[in-house]
């Protein structure tokens, strides 16, 4: 492996256990009610999830494994994948408290094909994954990889339109494209913005040409897309909430497309 491969994956690898300990306790999570059988998951990615009673869902970048957990409840049989260790002992942990039974494995994600040896009914990934990666053709090798011919493949990701924005979202600072990594350092964290947390991690930017045709060169038909401009977290400087669990940037109101969502099929031929 290359040197900076290591680099990214560790710095980020540590970053993500740092944040763990920070989530487990947050409000955002709100892991008390959570435990007591409230969903983490979104209208936007159960909309386009369906009857999943019985059917096999490999999720993609679970983190501490809420939205594993809520898949199980609804009746699939789950195996839920991160790249950090404390993330996938908490996950592991929860699994054992909601009783779920779902299957959680340490990985990054692009050797996972060398730790794991099933085919899937779904795929599934959602908000804030693929900007860590720094490659989506092989990100899409391994999605078409884990699916059974005719598999579905279920993604819901923040806008990349989103991240060509400054931290305020008041001036574009960053490409629209995947002009490379981007080496950063953040204080507090998403879920708890006065966390006491200083770490630096590795981020990249995917347009939406270049995630669609990742899918699509890798034998994934595009069965529906479609774009919101709203995001289901309150995760941005200066945002409002204009519906239940819906939130802009209060000075962009509705004209960029904060979240967007596919559905993507395996061929079968």
């Amino acid at each position: 492996m290359e040197k900076s491969a290591i680099d990214y994956l560790e710095k980020n690898r540590q970053l993500w256990n740092a944040r763990t300990e920070v989530h487990v306790q947050s409000n955002f999570y709100d892991l008390e009610n959570f435990l007591r059988g409230r969903s983490s998951l979104n209208d936007i990615e159960l909309n386009l999830l369906g009857d999943l009673q019985g059917k096999s869902v490999l999720h993609l970048q679970c983190h501490f494994g809420q939205d594993s957990i809520s898949l199980a409840r609804l009746g699939a049989i789950v195996t839920g994948v991160d790249l950090s260790d404390k993330a996938i002992e908490k996950a592991r942990e929860l699994d054992r408290q909601t009783e779920t039974n779902a299957e959680f494995i340490c990985s990054d994600l692009y050797e996972l094909p060398e730790h794991l040896h099933k085919k899937f009914d779904l795929v599934f990934t959602s908000y804030g994954t693929i900007g860590w990666l720094p490659d989506l053709d092989k990100w899409a090798k391994v999605v078409a990889h884990f699916l059974k011919p005719g598999g579905r493949f279920i993604f819901a990701e923040f806008h990349p339109v989103l991240w060509m924005f400054d931290d305020d979202l008041e001036k574009v600072a960053y490409s629209y494209f995947n002009a490379g990594p981007i080496i950063e350092t953040e204080s507090g964290s998403y879920a708890d913005r006065h966390a006491d947390l200083k770490q630096e991690f590795v981020w990249w930017n995917h347009g939406l040409g270049e995630v669609l045709s990742s899918l699509l060169q890798n034998g994934l038909e595009l069965i529906s897309f479609e774009e919101f401009d709203y995001s289901p977290y309150n995760i941005f400087r200066n945002s409002v909430e204009i519906a239940p669990n819906k939130f802009r940037v209060a000075h962009l109101e509705n004209k960029i497309p904060l979240v967007y969502a596919l559905t993507a099929v395996k061929k079968t031929f």
